[in-house]
């Protein structure tokens, strides 16, 4: 409302007054120039602040899928480590004349003389629970 009314009280025109409001003038100017470069700055540097934590979050992110991935590979490792191990046991034991004939008998049905092989089917899994639950 102070500024919807004029004022009453004349100006003084003299050399201090003239001073006076190009002075007043020049701070203000100062004081938007201030603004606007702390804005600019702030702006600034809530650009690179998202920038930066946006970076920051894509790599943990990044780093999450290479650990479970990391993981996964462990654990295929260590089966692979295992089916090794385990093919490496079966050529010693191929290297052995009694488990090969063993396997023969067993997988081809070979036998020796004077020996005769009967097939007999195998149990559904439906039957051997039956047969285990008496």
């Amino acid at each position: 409302m102070g500024a919807l009314r004029q004022r009453k009280v004349a100006t003084l025109q003299n050399s201090y007054m003239e001073q006076h409001k190009i002075r007043q003038q020049y701070v203000n100017k100062q004081k938007k120039r201030l603004v606007r470069r702390l804005t600019v700055f702030f702006m600034f540097v809530i650009v690179v602040s998202y920038a930066l934590i946006s970076s920051l979050l894509s790599r943990h992110t990044l780093l999450e899928e290479k650990l479970a991935q990391k993981e996964q590979l462990e654990k295929k490792l260590a089966a692979l480590e295992k089916e090794g191990e385990l093919l490496k046991e079966e050529i010693v034991k191929l290297n052995d004349d009694e488990y090969i004939a063993k396997l023969a008998r067993r997988e081809y049905f070979l036998s020796d003389q004077g020996e005769i092989i009967f097939n007999l089917p195998e149990k559904d899994d439906k039957e051997k629970e039956e047969d285990s639950s008496y």
